[in-house]
């Protein structure tokens, strides 16, 4: 698996996976999360956007927003059999909005993820743009 894309990376973790994603705007490093999970959960190999949904999560801080933009799309996963992977996110204050665009999971052998973690997460801006961590409890 390449551990390296242009907008999200894979770091060391000894038993879950941290992910490190990248933009120049904030709401790019909500996309590229999409990106990272998929690429993670399907081992690397392309999910197709063959269907659409749309999203809405609200937050009270950036972390939590993200936290739960992470757990709405792995239980979309779970309990909807859609795996995103790829989208289009809406930022107003601690509120989204994702237009997801990814495939039946039944047509993927992917990676389960068990959940998503406040561990070693952060938001931050940067001189490129924005930067986010977080981890993935597998």
């Amino acid at each position: 698996m390449n551990k390296d894309r242009k907008n999200f990376e894979f770091l060391d973790h000894t038993a879950d996976i941290k992910i490190k994603v990248m933009g120049k705007a904030l709401n790019e490093i909500f996309e590229a999360a999409i990106e990272a999970v998929a690429f993670y959960m399907s081992w690397g190999e392309k999910i197709a956007c063959k269907k659409g949904k749309v999203i809405e999560v609200s937050g009270s801080d950036k972390e939590s927003l993200l936290y739960k933009f992470l757990d709405e799309l792995l239980y979309l996963v779970d309990a909807e059999g859609f795996a995103a992977s790829k989208g289009e996110v809406l930022l107003r204050g601690n509120n989204l909005r994702a237009e997801l665009y990814g495939d039946d999971t039944k047509n993927h052998q992917l990676e389960h993820i068990k959940a998503a973690t406040y561990a070693e997460m952060y938001i931050k801006k940067t001189e490129k743009g924005w930067e986010a961590q977080f981890v993935l409890d597998v």
